[in-house]
């Protein structure tokens, strides 16, 4: 049996790792962008539904998302409507990509335990400091425990989602193997997601 030398093969380990940095590099952020993205969207939903009026929408990738509104009679509405369709949207999105058998589900799934988590720790922890919705929440009377519960539901969802997603992204028995494409693809929505805000925040 011919010998397989150690040099052969490290220029493709070296390439193994590198898409695996990659995707997690480039997906992580990308979650957290599209994630408060959502849940931006939820808010404008809850405005429209609730006869209120969006005056401007933030989306930056160096600040905190955020809506601003010029009429809002209903604000413990449209206060919750942003993390509730922050989280159901992306439950939604992974479950039909799930039913169509799609490919590179896995990153849906990563995503939508992102949403949950993300909106869990900050609508649950965001509690206790009145921080962004969980203020306008609080201050139109809604019970502190419904935060509570809302942070105590969807932080562990969100980790039942990511389990045993870590060899999809190189962790584990995978060895660093990830599928390259899912890598490139990655990298690429990151670059157009952060291209589009900047141009749109400048409007």
């Amino acid at each position: 049996m011919a010998e397989i030398r150690p040099e052969t093969t490290a220029p493709a380990k070296r390439l193994t790792r590198f898409h695996q940095l990659l995707l997690i590099a480039t997906f992580l952020p990308l979650c957290w962008l599209t994630m408060m993205a959502v849940h931006e969207l939820g808010h404008v939903i809850g405005a429209s539904v609730s006869g209120g009026s969006v005056a401007r929408v933030v989306l930056h990738p160096l600040t905190i998302s955020r809506t601003d509104l010029s009429v809002n009679p209903h604000p413990l509405f449209v206060a919750w409507a942003g993390p509730v369709a922050g989280v159901l949207l992306p439950l939604v999105l992974v479950a039909s990509v799930k039913s169509a058998g799609l490919r590179w589900g896995f990153l849906f799934q990563l995503f939508a335990g992102f949403c949950l988590i993300a909106n869990g720790v900050y609508v649950g922890v965001g509690s206790f400091e009145g921080i962004g919705d969980t203020g306008d929440m609080l201050r139109a009377g809604c019970p502190v425990w419904w935060l509570w519960l809302f942070g105590l539901v969807t932080f562990p969802a969100g980790l039942f989602l990511w389990h045993g997603l870590g060899p999809n992204f190189g962790l584990g028995f995978s060895g660093g193997k990830v599928d390259h494409r899912a890598a490139y693809v990655s990298c690429g929505l990151l670059v157009l997601t952060v291209m589009l805000e900047l141009v749109l925040s400048t409007r």
